[in-house]
């Protein structure tokens, strides 16, 4: 059994300790915001907090996750800096496909918990691992400054709709 806390519920999983945690998270837990793209921890798709440092979760075993904290983009719209940055990237219509952006919304809001007012080659340093295969690289910038600028934000929760994948 592997004891962890999953966006702040306590859990104790049944699972292969070298068992990805994406994998976990995605069929065992049925938490289906993380995504699988490119497996091998090049792209980002997969980011979750791990004591809310971002990490790949397609490369990560869930023993890793031992008695310790996962936060997925589901737990994003109750956290406030997940708040600010998720109005953000409407705000600035970041997403084209959309199939990245829980991976990029989960760097962001680690990057501005670590920093508050990072520069252009700060956001650049800390997002270069997540690939935005429709380019918004640019929104994505001015997005981040943009959750940086603004100060507590109240999300209208009825914006974000689950996402079945």
């Amino acid at each position: 059994m592997i004891k962890l806390t999953v966006n702040g519920e306590s859990r104790s999983l049944d699972v292969p300790a070298d068992t990805p945690i994406l994998w976990v998270l995605r069929d065992t837990l049925k938490l289906t915001g993380t995504r699988f793209s490119c497996g091998v921890a090049v792209c980002g798709a997969c980011t979750v907090h791990l004591d809310g440092n971002p990490i790949r979760s397609c490369v990560t075993p869930i023993s890793m996750a031992e008695g310790k904290h996962i936060t997925t983009i589901e737990a994003m719209e109750k956290d406030p800096m997940g708040q600010r940055v998720q109005r953000a990237w409407m705000d600035e219509a970041v997403a084209q496909c959309g199939f990245c952006q829980a991976g990029q919304v989960m760097s962001a809001v680690a990057l501005l918990k670590n920093n508050p007012n990072p520069d252009d080659a700060q956001i650049d340093r800390q997002m270069s691992g997540n690939i935005c295969r429709c380019g918004t690289y640019p929104r994505i910038r001015k997005a981040i400054h943009r959750a940086a600028e603004s100060g507590s934000v109240s999300v209208d929760e009825s914006l974000f709709t689950e996402v079945k994948a």
